[in-house]
């Protein structure tokens, strides 16, 4: 039963009687009658006459709703706990992050597949020609998607994917690994650069790396889009299927019978199609899941790239002119003060080096070229801190943050000058290695950076960071094509003309991009440094998508002039080698 009153007694109580009402009808209170056999249901109460002193005015149709009671307008009860409603977060990228793309259209798919199935066919035998042509489709896959976006294509995007297509040219053309690994890096970067369309120096950082924040996203967009053809059109997929079922087993059972028939033709076909095996099964499947992920990200990437200029750093608090300006002009006075006493050596020879210090050119350049190079890095360090907190206050401040950091600029630069020199002596008394070339290499490219720096002081620094990222993409490529191994043996032939030393257990072990200066060598010393290099190309059976141009041309230099056995000789000579002391004080460089 019910403990409230009814809606009509509460009318009834609220409504007082109207004076020279007339009889009226009344509303009794319903009874709380149950049925036996329900107990839980109500039956209506019979009606009974109306009473003339229960009489209520009937309700005027314009008259102010019925009163609620207080009880059903109090808030609820407060939480002990004080707990908030937690609200779901977007995520830590929906703001760079533009709209979702659309949906995948069928070439973007195809282009995906082709990445995949090059990637399991060719990538596991080794690196060359190959990485051109598995990105090849997976670069039409990101541009049909870009294209199904409303993306343009603009100058830089152009110039981004451009640079990296021409950095993976570098396994095709070297055979050495270092070299390699440096410009697939490099041409990774550059493809997401391409993809997101960074500016800022933060954009452009996050940019070469943002590709793999791309990678669930893109897998989720291409299974969705997988599934919704599957549904849309399963008979033009079985029709599909079937087609190229057909296609292989045709080509199968030809392909056999005119590789029976002609043995020119059969070794055409091995060496054109991929050696598989079912040992090499798990590796083939990690290559293909790898390719099919790389393409659909950056095929996401094309149509949906994250906004990394977004994120902007805000510039620190302006500092006075005197604050500001003091410790970068001793810090000049400093350069200038060691760049005096180093002027004498930069413009001097090898006599000016002992009369100065004391110390023969190569103790010299070992005691100061790691130094300098570091001295170059905390320098740049050094500009972009002052950067941040320079004046702002007018022309008169530009005025002064320009000429005290490009005199610092222009003092680093005599600084790298310097280092190369050092690095230079140093190269005359021992010779040239993979360490030294590569160290002064980054030197080279550091004073680059400060050379951008100063025409970004006289012309603006809009494209400065970009300018950085492509000034570091092309000397990878230079570094790459150059073949830093074939320099290191040209350097160490030059150094035997010239009644030096050479290594021969070091050229033994570079690539066979050496092989071309070591084969001018005379005997014993050419079959001793090329002894090595020869068996690691006879045990090396890759197709010819997996070899670069620098192997294939030793392996036509030793087919011509076949190594000599000469074990003994190139024992003695390595002994020889050791008495003279080039080892021994070779051994305690640092680089």
């Amino acid at each position: 039963m019910s403990d409230q009153p009814s809606e009509a007694a509460r009318r009834t109580e609220a409504s007082p009687p109207s004076e020279g009402a007339g009889a009226s009808s009344t509303v009794p209170e319903p009874a709380d009658t149950r049925s036996p056999k329900d107990p839980g249901r109500q039956k209506p109460a019979p009606q009974e006459p109306a009473q003339p002193s229960a009489a209520v005015p009937a309700q005027d149709s314009g008259s102010e709703p019925p009163v609620r009671p207080a009880y059903l307008h109090a808030p609820p009860p407060a939480d002990p706990w004080q707990r908030r409603a937690q609200k779901p977060s977007p995520g830590a990228l929906s703001g760079l992050r533009p709209s979702p793309p659309p949906a995948i259209r069928a070439a973007t798919l195809w282009s995906v597949l082709a990445t995949a199935l090059l990637s399991a066919l060719l990538l596991g035998d080794g690196l060359g020609p190959n990485l051109l042509l598995v990105a090849v489709p997976a670069t039409l896959a990101a541009f049909f998607a870009a294209q199904a976006a409303g993306r343009k294509l603009r100058p830089w995007t152009v110039t981004w994917a451009v640079g990296g297509l021409a950095l993976l040219a570098v396994p095709a053309l070297r055979d050495a690994g270092w070299p390699t690994f440096l410009a697939v890096v490099s041409a990774v970067a550059l493809g997401s650069l391409a993809l997101h369309g960074s500016r800022s120096w933060l954009g452009v950082l996050l940019g070469s790396l943002g590709l793999f924040d791309s990678v669930p996203a893109g897998l989720r967009w291409g299974l969705r889009g997988v599934r919704d053809r599957a549904d849309d059109s399963r008979g033009r997929v079985r029709m599909a299927v079937r087609s190229a079922a057909v296609a292989a087993v045709l080509l199968i059972v030809f392909g056999a019978l005119f590789a029976s028939a002609d043995a020119a033709f059969a070794d055409l076909l091995g060496d054109l199609l991929p050696d598989l095996s079912l040992g090499d099964a798990p590796w083939r499947v990690f290559l293909f899941v790898l390719g099919l992920v790389g393409a659909l990200a950056a095929a996401y990437t094309a149509a949906a790239p994250v906004r990394w200029d977004g994120i902007t750093v805000r510039p620190g608090p302006a500092r006075s002119r005197v604050e500001w300006a003091l410790p970068l002009i001793v810090l000049n006075l400093l350069f200038a003060a060691f760049i005096a006493l180093q002027l004498a050596v930069l413009l001097g020879g090898y006599d000016k080096v002992i009369e100065e210090t004391g110390l023969n050119p190569a103790e010299y350049a070992r005691q100061g070229f790691w130094q300098l190079l570091w001295a170059t890095v905390l320098t740049l360090l050094v500009i972009a801190l002052a950067l941040r907190w320079a004046p702002r206050g007018g022309a008169s401040d530009r005025t002064l943050v320009r000429g005290v950091l490009g005199v610092l600029c222009v003092l680093t630069l005599v600084v790298v000058a310097s280092a190369l020199r050092r690095m230079d002596l140093y190269v005359y008394a021992f010779g040239l290695t993979r360490l030294r070339i590569s160290v002064a290499a980054v030197e080279l490219w550091l004073g680059v950076v400060l050379v951008l720096i100063l025409a970004a002081g006289v012309f603006g620094a809009r494209l400065l960071p970009r300018a950085v990222a492509v000034s570091a993409a092309a000397g990878v490529l230079a570094f790459g094509l150059l073949s830093p191994d074939g320099l290191i043996a040209e350097q160490s032939l030059e150094r035997y003309h010239n009644d030096k030393n050479i290594d021969i257990d070091y050229l033994g072990g570079l690539s066979a991009d050496a092989v071309p200066a070591l084969d001018r060598l005379p005997e014993p010393l050419r079959s001793c440094a090329l002894e090595r290099i020869q068996r690691g190309l006879e045990t090396s059976d890759s197709p010819w998508y997996a070899s670069s141009w620098g192997e294939a041309r030793a392996r036509d230099i030793l087919e011509e002039r076949a190594v000599q056995d000469r074990d003994s000789e190139c024992y003695k000579l390595g002994s020889e080698t050791s008495e003279r002391g080039y080892e021994e004080e070779d051994s305690y460089d640092p680089y």
